[in-house]
């Protein structure tokens, strides 16, 4: 990067780094708003022994489902699961380990980690295996799990505009994980539908400042449908 410029022009830049072991925070909200030539490169590169925080995990061929194909993640921590086949075998088999947390708590892990806050209690999981193992806490009457924050080595995620100082402005279904994924990486890598000049995007109108983001790549998406639900006459 020279100056304030983050854009990169290959996908093999927008990924440099990245190494067996490492974590990554993946945007998105089923296959809606999910930076797709990310984790095609990722799948390209081969990197192995993953931890990936995502939603979900895909669907068996797309998105994060095609990271499981060469069996390259090797911790999931997910909210939905119920979309791939692949992954219910591998978990089943044990070959692939699974933190399942709420929705909800998975968002504000991604937001507190990205704030600077190590942890939080939360009423969302008590009395269930979620909180099993974890600290509990009575306060005002109710019952709360202290659960901790979420930070990773890479965060990928999609904006619908960015400028060449990273400044990310998202869209619809996007807004949900994206804008959270987007803070808790060390190093966050946007892929967006368009790059425009500084001075473009209206200021209010900024969802993650570029601060928090070290490069943008301009993508080509296919905004596949995860289920096709038809009306039948």
């Amino acid at each position: 990067m020279a100056g304030f410029n983050k854009v990169v022009h290959s996908y093999e830049e927008a990924m440099a780094g990245l190494q067996d072991g490492m974590t990554v925070i993946a945007g998105g909200f089923g296959l809606c708003g999910i930076p797709e030539g990310l984790i095609a490169q990722i799948k390209k590169m081969g990197t192995t022994d993953l931890t990936v925080v995502s939603n979900n995990c895909g669907v068996d061929g797309f998105g994060l489902g095609v990271l499981l194909e060469d069996r390259q993640i090797k911790k999931m921590v997910a909210s939905y699961v119920g979309e791939n086949a692949l992954f219910e075998k591998q978990l089943l088999s044990g070959e692939l380990e699974v933190e399942l947390t709420p929705q909800g708590t998975l968002a504000e892990k991604m937001r507190a980690g990205g704030a600077g806050i190590p942890a939080f209690f939360t009423a969302t999981g008590y009395g269930t295996p979620v909180a099993e193992g974890k600290e509990t806490r009575e306060i005002n009457g109710r019952h709360y799990v202290l659960e901790e924050a979420i930070t990773g080595d890479f965060a990928i995620v999609r904006a619908w505009k960015a400028d060449r100082y990273g400044n990310l402005v998202f869209r619809h279904t996007s807004m949900n994980f994206n804008p959270m994924a987007a803070t808790a990486g060390k190093i966050t890598v946007a892929e967006v539908e368009e790059i425009v000049e500084p001075g473009e995007l209206e200021p209010s109108q900024i969802h993650t400042p570029g601060i928090y983001v070290q490069r943008v790549i301009k993508g080509n998406f296919e905004k596949r449908i995860e289920r096709r639900m038809v009306r039948k006459d």
